[in-house]
């Protein structure tokens, strides 16, 4: 099996200027951390208006948002390790973020952007491994996680 990440990123929007080598410095830093140093992950930056249609698409919810998550193991358990069969197996998911929401919601909390974008990615991830938030126990976990991720950035 090949033991080499790949981190692919593709980024459709024009309006803010990314450092993409930096951004795929700090996802093998979180992927490292989570003990999945050799598992591919995608993420796709682009523009409110076309994440708002997958969020509409996949979630039925007809408003932008600032990242949306795909995961490739879809019965994945929180906590629980992926056991690769094959190199395919290999394959955290895709994650699709706004870099426009993510902005305007670093500028609302009083966050640098950079960082905002890493606490959505570290977020993102953290739905790829299969924790959710939907319940405040669930909230706790998944906090815990991306904490975890953040820390490795530092």
């Amino acid at each position: 099996m090949d033991n080499k990440t790949t981190i692919l990123i593709k980024n459709t929007q024009q309006k803010i200027k990314i450092n993409i080598g930096e951004i795929k410095q700090n996802i093998q830093k979180m992927l490292t951390v989570a003990g999945y140093s050799d598992f591919d992950i995608s993420i796709w930056f682009t523009t409110n208006a076309t994440i708002k249609k997958f969020n509409k698409k996949y979630r039925k919810k007809d408003i932008s948002t600032d990242i949306l998550s795909f995961p490739y193991h879809t019965k994945l358990e929180p906590g629980q390790k992926i056991i690769p069969k094959s190199s395919e197996d290999k394959n955290l998911g895709d994650l699709i973020i706004s870099l426009e929401r993510v902005k305007k919601d670093a500028a609302q909390l009083d966050q640098t952007f950079k960082n905002r974008l890493n606490i959505i990615i570290a977020h993102g991830i953290t739905h790829l491994f299969g924790y959710d938030h939907k319940t405040n126990s669930q909230h706790l976990k998944m906090s815990k996680i991306e904490k975890k991720l953040l820390k490795s950035l530092e």
